[in-house]
């Protein structure tokens, strides 16, 4: 456990810009004061964002999450998670510059229990996934 803070710790010193856009709009109760935190340890794993009251995760993803073992990995986590009762909404690094407006209503809709539009989207067609896993 102290080895995923101190990694936790690591990836907050170390953002990437993506992280620093979506923390900006997330920290200090900005968005529908709702209580974020971001690289936070659960179970064996480090989320990039979390709402613990919600049990809501956003992560996002660079282009090594496209690789198989990457997927294979990030399937078997995500199974973790939601088997711990999380919600997880995934999105591209990029799409949080471009799309930052749809990916708000859907952190939103995610909030309210609305459901999502269907996910995966073509790669450029909008966003990667914003699908609420359950």
């Amino acid at each position: 456990m102290t080895r995923n803070r101190d990694r936790a710790r690591q990836l907050r010193r170390e953002p990437t810009e993506a992280e620093t856009f979506l923390w900006h709009e997330l920290r200090g109760r900005a968005f529908k004061d709702l209580k974020f935190r971001r690289q936070y340890p659960l179970g064996n794993y480090i989320v990039d964002f979390v709402c613990l009251d919600l049990r809501l995760i956003i992560e996002l993803d660079g282009g090594g999450h496209n690789e198989d073992a990457q997927r294979t990995y990030d399937a078997a986590r995500d199974a973790w998670l939601r088997s711990q009762g999380f919600r997880i909404l995934r999105y591209w690094n990029n799409e949080v510059f471009a799309e930052w407006e749809a990916i708000a209503q859907a952190i939103w809709k995610a909030v309210k229990g609305a459901p999502s539009p269907p996910a995966p989207l073509p790669r450029g067609i909008g966003l990667y996934t914003s699908q609420i896993s359950r």
